[in-house]
């Protein structure tokens, strides 16, 4: 049984780096967003 599971281990790792040459490196994820204060006040002045 150890035998299988070192062989899907080694399929796996293959696997990945197959996709990684076809498609390029894992994309990493987009980095959150800060929320900036509006002043609204001003805004509706601005627009009227």
């Amino acid at each position: 049984m150890d035998y299988i599971e070192k062989v899907l281990e080694k399929l796996k790792e293959l696997a990945r780096k197959l996709i990684d040459a076809i498609l390029g490196p894992e994309a990493e994820p987009e980095p959150e967003l800060i929320p900036i204060p509006v002043d609204e006040r001003s805004r509706r002045r601005h627009r009227a």
